[in-house]
């Protein structure tokens, strides 16, 4: 069960509580699943009784206990606990691996994981002014629209629709990818940086860091083909050795990882109907930073054998791949193989 499907689960839930007289609110369009924080357990940990107390008249930790057995009876859910003033903490049934099902849906996707249907058949007008900046905004949102169902048509003049803060000088001597990245990474009322930070290859520039930590995963697949395994979807640690920390700070889990990337569909809604590339920009460097550690762990050392963790490692860090590539490529910028 993806987070997605998590989250419609528990508003069913919501909605069963309603249909049966036990909640007098009104369903939400949606709720937020997230890993558990401290304090809380399971795979998955929702806020959704503290986000309906005020308008059920009732505590949020009474709102939990409602919704708790409606919750456990779904499909899918093996236990339900609340925790704190009313959070329900989710562990999924057996076979409901979050992070392998995540991982297998991307695999499957490809570069259509995260497209929609937000904007079905609608067509989206982008009018803009006589401006690179403009051009190059309007350019990745008829991209991003696309994604989700909807087509971006591109007019000039007044009155405009969308229209971002000038770049001070010609992006043109950055070079396309550079160029692209400095022009849409800030908010449309931010003014662009045009400088050759965005050239240097270092961690202090968040254009290299994205690139790279996509190179790095295509590294690793290379890697595991020399020592002759292949990716498998599956439970990221070893029974008889635990997590695989190899590196130095490397984590013991890659939730922030897997967040990033269950993330990434709402995000990719988000830039469309707000009309904001820098959304999708911005995430893909939150992605980037939470790989970057974990990359590290995917291929065997030493005298290591492959293991069905490495296996599920691998899988991660291709799923990782094809959201980095598919992002970049939606804002126009090339995603090396090698960095």
């Amino acid at each position: 069960m993806t987070p997605v499907e998590l989250s419609r689960t528990v508003l069913r839930a919501v909605r069963r509580a309603v249909d049966e007289g036990e909640l007098s609110v009104t369903v939400p369009e949606r709720v937020v699943v997230t890993p558990p924080g401290p304090g809380g357990c399971g795979d998955y940990a929702t806020n959704v009784a503290l986000q309906l107390a005020r308008s059920a008249g009732q505590p949020p930790l009474r709102v939990a206990e409602i919704l708790l057995p409606h919750l456990a009876d779904c499909a899918g859910v093996g236990d339900v606990v609340v925790t704190g003033p009313g959070f329900l903490n989710i562990s999924l049934s057996a076979g409901s691996s979050p992070t392998a099902t995540l991982v297998s849906l991307i695999r499957a996707l490809g570069p259509g994981y995260g497209h929609g249907d937000a904007l079905a058949g609608q067509v989206v007008a982008l009018r803009v002014p006589y401006d690179v900046r403009a051009e190059v905004v309007a350019d990745a949102l008829v991209r991003i629209v696309a994604t989700q169902g909807g087509r971006g048509e591109v007019e000039h003049g007044e009155p405009v629709s969308l229209r971002p803060v000038p770049a001070p000088e010609d992006p043109a001597p950055l070079g396309p990818d550079a160029a692209q990245w400095a022009l849409l990474h800030p908010a449309a009322h931010d003014r662009p940086r045009i400088t050759a930070d965005h050239l240097v290859q270092r961690e202090s520039n968040p254009l290299f860091r994205v690139r790279y930590a996509h190179a790095r995963a295509r590294a690793a697949a290379r890697g595991a083909a020399r020592l002759g395994f292949a990716a498998e979807a599956g439970d990221l640690t070893d029974a008889s050795a635990g997590d695989l920390p190899d590196a130095p700070g490397a984590p013991s889990t890659p939730a922030p990882l897997v967040t990033a990337l269950a993330d990434y569909p709402r995000i990719l809604t988000a830039a469309a109907t707000h009309r904001a590339p820098d959304r999708l920009a911005r995430h893909l460097v939150t992605v980037a930073d939470a790989a970057l550690p974990f990359l590290a762990t995917v291929l065997p050392r030493g005298d290591e054998k492959p293991s069905a963790a490495h296996r599920a490692r691998l899988a991660l860090a291709e799923a990782t791949g094809t959201v980095l590539a598919g992002g970049l490529s939606l804002l126009g910028i090339d995603a090396p193989e090698h960095l």
